[in-house]
């Protein structure tokens, strides 16, 4: 797989071998990670993804997913047309998508999913003239593009989306009449083909520039250095191509296969792991013969120090004349990072540290860097481990990935180590490890549900970020349903153990939880939920025992579903509450006879409540909408629904006072009520003739001040006075100056030696016209005042 996490082999018995490396099978085979028996259909092709789950797509396009430690995860189809033509040829490819599929049909057809998390089939053009499998196909990735490149015999075509488009490299040979290889770079930048005439082109994947057009019987050079590369492997023979036709050879003792990686190209034997790219630039400069490198001479004065020579003195004066102690230092720190073995590493970092004691500002940022990335590197490239990262592939991927990869591996202590050395923030490094492992652990079936909720909570106590439910819902997909109920009791946010519950049909803890919460919204939640899993009767019996979530639920009703709250106070025998219902629902309906009806039923539930008022009420309600029909029919005026004060109001104004009385002795309507309905009703008409009647029909109960206001609001001064000497004593001066009449206003307040109103009256005299009564109103004043 890419950066050399796994190796998987299929061999003739059909035994799934995977390990983390060769090396596993090789030294010690207790350490491979699982043999699997394979019992399904024929495989046409084994790959990784990024998360490093094995791939295995079968003839009839299936495509089955396993973890690392051989753990069936899922499966899924390629589609119909694959499964009837069935799996020609497979490739696996990584686009910024994620792992992508591709597969060449028996009917000569490609089908390309870019992403298996995501299955998104996409079947790609015709190619033209293609009468049977293409001499060697590949998946390109442009722009963020997946594309497939096809050779058939010596035609090159690009598959996309929506066409079909024949290419030709510049430069190919015309001796070639077909390419029968093609491989695309780790980075996917660069493109090699090997036609059947020998000649190996090079160039970039969009085929536009070619680097170079070689023949294998090229003298045998080193290519120049950082250039591309490609790697050819025939017959035992390893050639490493470059950009200026020179050639690298090896000689393989054994049948190899080779993997290509950012920085180099590993080489798998039965029984050797071995990786191949260019010397690192430092390395070089340090280790080549007869160097007079600064990296160079600084290793040899640090080997000279420690044999206490003098020597050292003078390597240390030579690169100092140079000024180039700090770029000696940076060599070593460089080049250690490249190497492998330890002892080497360290050699070169005691250099880097012995040359640092010359440099008063030489920033140790990249020496503790260093010092650190190949501690974690040594690590994880044991073979135990078996991860044999280059520091290159280790920036590449990030120390995330890296965690993630151990994770995967069930090496959790060394996760947990190299997260706390490294002092990776808790959420990312150590919880999500922790998180990991008790996902892992409570799908162990040899330990009790108690046992394990222990050493959960025990672990992850301190933890922080952790999410319980995340860990109950594995305990629950592993069928241990009781240890995901303990593990929610770990939970502290309700909203997170609800779902959870509902899910596992554990309703009544759910509700509990909800209302504990104080979260209505969740409890709404749970009782909807409730209300579609349960028959009508168990989910009324639940929310009985739980009052909050009954109250909440009828508020719901209230606005929602009046029918059902309706059930619900017949199952309580909330008689009151019924007579509210009934009462309520006759105001909706259009009929009177609907409406009385509802009434009646609301009477008849308040009596039962013993609820007297509120069924007398009801029942007035009912008399006056009787009442308003008989006058709708006889007097032709629209009434029914009105209340009745507004249906007296309406009477009055109609003319219909026989009526009005006989309303008033009937449903007792106060006096002072019943007055004043019958003052501004009268007033409106402007009726002042039947007003003064109505005046002298007994003595008023709400006095006489009222029948001046009323006239002087509609501007009858002429009326208003008619009243003011019927008001009480207590209120002469306020009708005196309501009409407009100073003089009486001032014999009533001094006839009263009230201060307040003399002083009311006097601020509204003018003091040119009115100065006789000015001066006897303020003469009473100083009387009033003196006593």
């Amino acid at each position: 797989s890419p950066y050399g996490t796994g190796v998987a082999i299929l061999t003739g018995a059909l035994r799934f071998t995977l390990a983390t490396n060769i090396d596993d099978i090789k030294l010690r085979r207790d350490l491979s990670l699982c043999l699997l028996q394979w019992k399904s259909g024929v495989v046409k092709q084994l790959g990784w993804t990024v998360s490093d789950d094995l791939l295995c797509v079968q003839e009839d396009g299936t495509v089955l997913v396993y973890d690392l430690l051989g753990g069936f995860k899922r499966h899924f189809s390629m589609g119909n047309e694959v499964s009837q033509s069935q799996v020609l040829e497979t490739k696996i490819f990584h686009s910024p998508y994620g792992t992508g599929v591709a597969i060449l049909t028996g009917a000569l057809r490609f089908t390309l999913a870019t992403n298996i998390d995501d299955i998104k089939l996409r079947r790609l053009p015709e190619v033209p003239d293609l009468q049977g499998a293409p001499s060697c196909w590949a998946v390109l990735t442009q722009d963020r593009q997946s594309k497939v490149l096809v050779a058939n015999g010596s035609h090159l075509f690009v598959l996309d989306n929506t066409a079909c488009t024949p290419v030709t490299p510049p430069g190919l040979s015309p001796q070639a009449s077909s390419i029968v290889h093609m491989c695309v770079s780790f980075s996917y930048k660069y493109l090699a083909l090997l036609t059947d005439s020998g000649h190996v082109w090079m160039g970039t994947s969009n085929l536009k520039d070619k680097f170079v057009l070689l023949l294998f019987s090229c003298r045998c050079r080193r290519p120049k250095s950082q250039q591309p590369s490609a790697v050819v492997m025939w017959d035992g023979l390893l050639l490493v191509v470059g950009e200026c036709k020179e050639t690298i050879q090896y000689h393989l003792d054994d049948d190899s296969i080779l993997v290509p990686e950012l920085d180099g190209v590993r080489i798998i034997s039965g029984t050797h792991h071995e990786l191949l790219q260019e010397v690192p630039g430092a390395c070089e400069e340090i280790f080549k013969i007869a160097s007079m490198a600064p990296g160079a001479l600084l290793l040899e004065a640090h080997k000279e120090y420690e044999k206490e020579s003098q020597k050292a003195d003078e390597y240390l004066r030579e690169i100092k004349e140079q000024s180039l102690l700090s770029e000696a230092v940076r060599q070593c720190v460089e080049a250690a990072g490249h190497e492998h073995e330890p002892e080497t590493q360290k050699t070169l970092l005691r250099a880097a540290s012995f040359g640092k004691c010359f440099l008063s500002n030489f920033p140790p940022e990249q020496f503790v860097s260093m010092c650190r990335d190949l501690r974690v590197l040594n690590a994880v490239r044991d073979y135990t481990v078996g991860i044999p990262l280059s520091l290159t592939q280790f920036k590449q991927m990030t120390i995330q990935v890296l965690i993630d990869r151990l994770v995967y591996r069930k090496l959790y202590p060394l996760a947990i180590e190299v997260c706390c050395y490294l002092k990776t923030p808790e959420y990312q490094g150590v919880s999500r490890v922790l998180k990991h492992w008790a996902c892992y652990k409570v799908q162990q079936k040899e330990e009790s549900d108690e046992v394990i909720a222990k050493a959960v909570s025990v672990k992850l106590a301190d933890a922080a970020g952790i999410s319980y439910s995340e860990i109950a819902t594995k305990a629950y997909e592993s069928g241990r349903t009781e240890l995901a109920i303990k593990l929610l009791e770990f939970e502290p946010r309700s909203g997170e153990q609800v779902p959870l519950l509902l899910k596992m049909k554990k309703s009544p803890l759910a509700l509990s939880k909800a209302i504990e919460s104080g979260d209505t919204d969740l409890v709404y939640t749970v009782v909807m939920y409730l209300k579609n899993e349960l028959n009508r009767g168990d989910f009324f019996m639940m929310l009985r025992n739980q009052p909050v979530a009954l109250s909440l639920y009828k508020q719901f009703c209230k606005h929602q579903e009046q029918d059902t709250l309706k059930d619900l106070f017949n199952q309580d025998d909330d008689h009151e509450e019924l007579g509210n219902f009934y009462v309520k629902a006759s105001y909706k309906e259009q009929r009177l006879e609907a409406r009385i009806a509802h009434l009646q039923s609301a009477v008849d539930e308040y009596y039962k409540a013993k609820k007297e008022f509120s069924a007398k009420t009801t029942e007035d309600e009912m008399r006056l909408l009787r009442f308003q029909r008989k006058l709708e029919e006889e007097k032709g005026e629209q009434l029914v629904g009105f209340s009745l004060h507004d249906t007296m109001t309406t009477l009055l104004s109609v003319g219909l006072h026989k009526h009005v009385e006989q309303l008033y002795k009937d449903f007792r309507v106060p006096d002072k009520r019943f007055w004043w309905l019958r003052l501004k009703a009268l007033a409106e008409k402007e009726d002042w003739e039947e007003l003064e009647k109505f005046s002298k029909s007994k003595k008023s109960p709400i006095g006489y001040l009222p029948f001046v206001e009323v006239c002087i609001k509609h501007h009858n001064k002429y009326e208003a006075r008619k009243y003011v000497s019927k008001v009480t004593l207590e209120q002469k001066v306020k009708a005196h100056l309501a009409v407009g009449d100073v003089e009486g206003a001032a014999e009533a307040a001094i006839e009263r030696r009230n201060e307040s109103e003399i002083g009311t009256v006097l601020s509204r005299c003018a003091a040119t016209t009115d100065h006789l009564l000015v001066e006897r109103l303020n003469r009473a004043k100083a009387t009033v005042a003196k006593k």
